[in-house]
């Protein structure tokens, strides 16, 4: 070290110090606050999730129902999916749409529709095409409407999202329309639940090894956990504080609610919105700011594949985090909303803010270990005597924070696998723990994407999709 800089700090020692530690403290607070701001979120979605009662199914032949398909390269599952709505919704008009595929798509919903005359394919082509889910939903929004008997009573017809790979539970339709549900006129639209099918698949990369099996099992489990588990009861808790978010599989949205969206200037024939990252949350937002009630029911669910690749897994979670911070923009128009309760506004922020507070801790964690560092080399004994202080509060609530996933894990074996032993309940909940650091990744490079003005995106690869070697991934746009 420098002799002039040795003797600056041993002439203001005391300085030096008391801003490392003023600097330390900050750094304690702001986490002890994250930590304390996700425990009582917790406790909300804990107590929604372990008071929720099930409702009485109403009559689906009450509505007209049209279950929208969105396809780009779906030759894979689209044929399977097809067959599984027919069963589980045999009512329902299929509205198939094509975004420009290149593969098989188009002509095996043809096929299909040449002996059912209830599915029907919406054709896009580029440049229209490929640019958004929510511009694909709209054609078909568009399709839909003009398809429609005249005079046909709007408020009674339904339009349900499906992904590609999506199965409806038998009876779903039955419990969209109960009473508390699109049973209420004032209801825009509802958010079924959401599983993984292949949760149990034993060998879900047939031709691989154990230990490659064995993370994708834990991987694809880890978010059936987290759909099953620790989101139903987060959107129970939105249930409650009037700000459910809908997502982009096993959403119902009643037509006229759609409507009333494209009466707002520059929204003709668009409901939903366009180039959005998340415009199934966002739609979601756009229906409560409308004044439309939205509600989540647990008694029906969709299931789709669960991801065996955690870089397809990364990639699709970086889309999501991306597509929260563009939410942002959301922020006053919520806050300035009489259609949101103040619970409802405080729940809408902690979802805003969810990867804003992921990003500080990225940053603020190295520079609070560069300061600890610093201060042992600089001054040993302040620093051991501040930590000795201080540091069992950050310890106490870096436990806490294990304490919610943990009964997650429990939660989920006692609804889903009741026969599994407390045991398994026990490592899901410390898988979950762990499993739930990939939010800090994800953010961080949803906020470098962002700020690099990268916004383009290709779908997610599914399961059954052979990989070319060399080809293009979702993420390179």
């Amino acid at each position: 070290m420098p002799d002039a800089v040795r003797d600056y700090i041993l002439d203001n020692r005391n300085g030096i110090v008391w801003v490392a530690e003023l600097a330390s403290l900050a750094l304690l607070a702001y986490m002890v606050f994250v930590f304390g701001r996700f425990l009582l979120y917790w406790a909300g979605s804990r107590h929604a999730f372990t008071h929720a009662r099930p409702a009485e199914p109403g009559d689906p032949s009450a509505f007209r129902w049209h279950l929208v398909i969105p396809c780009r390269d779906e030759e894979a599952v689209v044929t399977q999916t097809l067959a599984g709505l027919r069963r589980s919704a045999p009512e329902a008009h299929l509205w198939v749409i094509d975004d420009d595929s290149e593969d098989a798509t188009r002509d095996l919903v043809l096929a299909a529709a040449g002996h059912d005359p209830r599915i029907h394919l919406v054709q896009r082509r580029r440049p229209h095409a490929r640019i958004g889910k929510g511009a694909a939903l709209n054609a078909a929004y568009r399709e839909i409407s003009a398809w429609l008997p005249e005079g046909t009573d709007r408020s009674r017809v339904v339009l349900g999202v499906v992904d590609a790979d999506g199965e409806l539970d038998p009876g779903t339709l039955e419990q969209v329309c109960a009473d508390k549900a699109m049973g209420r006129p004032d209801t825009g639209a509802v958010q079924i639940g959401v599983r993984m099918r292949n949760a149990d698949d034993e060998r879900p990369l047939p031709g691989r090894g154990r230990l490659v099996n064995a993370l994708a099992r834990a991987l694809v489990r880890l978010q059936d956990i987290e759909f099953q588990a620790n989101n139903t009861g987060m959107q129970l808790l939105r249930r409650r504080t009037g700000s459910v978010g809908l997502g982009g599989n096993g959403q119902f949205v009643r037509l006229t609610a759609l409507d009333s969206l494209t009466a707002e200037e520059g929204r003709q024939n668009r409901p939903w919105p366009e180039r959005a990252l998340l415009e199934d949350y966002e739609s979601g937002l756009e229906l409560r700011l409308a004044g439309w009630r939205l509600t989540h029911i647990t008694e029906a669910q969709v299931s789709q594949e669960g991801l065996v690749s955690f870089r397809r897994f990364l990639t699709q979670r970086t889309r999501w985090a991306q597509g929260n911070i563009q939410c942002l923009r959301y922020t006053g128009r919520v806050l300035r909303s009489p259609h949101y309760r103040w619970a409802g506004k405080a729940e809408v922020m902690y979802t805003f803010l969810q990867p804003v507070v992921c990003v500080l801790l990225v940053v603020l964690t190295p520079l609070s270990i560069g300061i600890t560092l610093a201060g042992l080399a600089l001054f040993p004994e302040e620093t051991a005597d501040f930590h000795l202080r201080f540091g069992p509060f950050m310890a106490a609530a870096f436990v806490l924070a294990t304490l919610p996933m943990v009964f997650w894990g429990f939660a989920y074996r006692r609804r889903v696998h009741p026969g599994r032993r407390r045991l398994t309940g026990l490592l899901w909940g410390a898988l979950l723990w762990l499993y739930a650091y990939h939010l800090f990744v994800v953010a961080t490079r949803g906020a470098v994407r962002l700020l690099l003005g990268r916004n383009g995106w290709a779908k997610t690869r599914r399961n059954a999709e052979k990989v070319v070697l060399g080809a293009p991934t979702a993420l390179e746009s």
